[in-house]
């Protein structure tokens, strides 16, 4: 409505009425966050961040148990900590959004939230999908299903447990990312699922004046832009060195070999407020198989502050080596790596070939099922699936720094010591 015509309304209403108003979300919405109209199973809200994702999950999830006493709604977040401080208490979570008179009643113990009518919805983290084997629910809401690290998995488990009431429902809501689970659901768009795609822009009214300007200064017609800003689900890119599927067959939940080394891979900054510091940690099982374990990565850091990122990543995983790439400032970057932890063993590398080159060989060792990564690393996984075979880079940011860490670190751990294959005329 135009700002007087809704004035007029609400200059017409006694002070419950308008409190009603102000709680009525078919009020408030905009029509691309109301649940659409027909017969479908799933619903899979796919958009840019800041698009209003969180607050329609949350209203709809409202709406239904405040219908129905008998709703049984599973509340699935990438980890149980994120269900509960964005689904539950953040700022567009289920506690904010009810109206003062029919508020749930939220028990952290027990992972529920209760209404006043008898409707339960229950709070489950995507990296432990076999906690969403044998409960059953009418309803449920997924929150940035995209960024799921139990993935398939707990999808699965979930869609299985969905089995009460007359027509059984779940919201899905993501910033769009070519994985497996949500290129499935696409794909599925128009039998029992319905996709909702919508942009950053869409909420300005709502955002921070000159955000959506900033980002478009920055962002705008980049890949990551169009993934993050625009919600445009971007195929995999032609020629990768990674694709989204292969990684998805790398990703384990834990690390069952017993690890025979630890290394903490380095790629410096450039300059002291360039580029991000890329540091992964990779350690090497009995069993032969690389695990990459952390990506403990900075950006906008100084020398020193990077530094103590790397001694602090060393001592956490109990690192027996640091290996930092030395084109840029070599005998600096020992130094500061030095002063930062006086026992830090480090060695320095120097890099003769292009990134790609170097990745190249690290690549195959993926293909060949001789590395895993305990959980999801989304932004090293970016960077892993912009490089492209001949040199190119189309990820995320100016450079590779992250990926650029994470081959030096198991380039150092698979495949130190055993030199380089290279043909010779004989």
């Amino acid at each position: 409505m135009p700002d007087k015509a809704r004035e007029r309304v609400l200059a017409g209403l006694n002070g419950a009425a308008a409190d009603a108003l102000a709680h009525d979300w078919t009020w408030l919405a905009r029509p691309e966050q109301l649940a659409p109209e027909g017969d479908w199973r799933i619903w899979l809200m796919m958009a840019g961040r800041g698009f209003g994702k969180t607050r329609a999950g949350a209203e709809w999830v409202r709406a239904v148990a405040e219908r129905d006493p008998g709703a049984r709604i599973a509340l699935v977040g990438a980890t149980l900590g994120e269900a509960r401080a964005v689904m539950v208490e953040g700022a567009s979570g289920l506690l904010a959004i009810a109206p003062w008179w029919n508020r749930p009643v939220f028990a952290p113990a027990l992972r529920k939230l209760v209404w006043p009518n008898g409707a339960v919805a229950t709070l489950f983290g995507a990296t432990e999908p076999e906690s969403l084997r044998g409960p059953q629910f009418s309803h449920g809401w997924a929150d940035e299903i995209a960024k799921w690290a139990g993935g398939q998995a707990a999808w699965d488990n979930l869609m299985m447990g969905m089995r009460l009431g007359d027509a059984p429902r779940v919201l899905a809501t993501t910033t769009p990312r070519p994985v497996p689970l949500v290129r499935g659901l696409v794909e599925r768009d128009g039998d029992d699922v319905v996709v909702t795609r919508g942009r950053t822009a869409d909420n300005a009214a709502y955002l921070a004046e000159g955000f959506v300007e900033a980002m478009e200064r920055s962002y705008g017609g980049t890949r990551l832009g169009r993934q993050e800003l625009e919600g445009e689900l971007i195929a995999e890119v032609e020629g990768a060195l990674w694709s989204r599927d292969l990684l998805e067959r790398c990703r384990v939940g834990h690390v069952r070999a017993a690890l025979v080394r630890v290394v903490v891979a380095v790629d410096p900054p450039a300059s002291a407020h360039g580029d991000a510091c890329g540091i992964v940690v990779a350690g090497l099982g009995d069993d032969g198989r690389a695990y990459v374990m952390a990506d403990a990565s900075v950006e906008g850091a100084t020398p020193e502050g990077w530094a103590r990122a790397v001694a602090a990543a060393a001592l956490l995983h109990g690192a027996d080596r640091v290996v930092a790439e030395a084109n840029n400032g070599g005998a600096m970057v020992e130094s500061v790596l030095r002063a930062a932890e006086a026992g830090l063993p480090v060695r320095l590398v120097h890099a003769s070939r292009g990134k790609v080159a170097r990745a190249e060989p690290v690549a195959a060792l993926y293909e060949a099922g001789r590395v895993a990564h305990r959980g999801a690393f989304w932004a090293l996984e970016d960077e892993m699936c912009g490089l492209v075979t001949g040199g190119g880079y189309v990820g995320p940011g100016r450079s590779p720094d992250r990926a650029d860490a994470l081959v030096w670190a198991l380039s150092e751990v698979m495949l130190g010591r055993r030199g380089e294959a290279r043909v010779r005329a004989v």
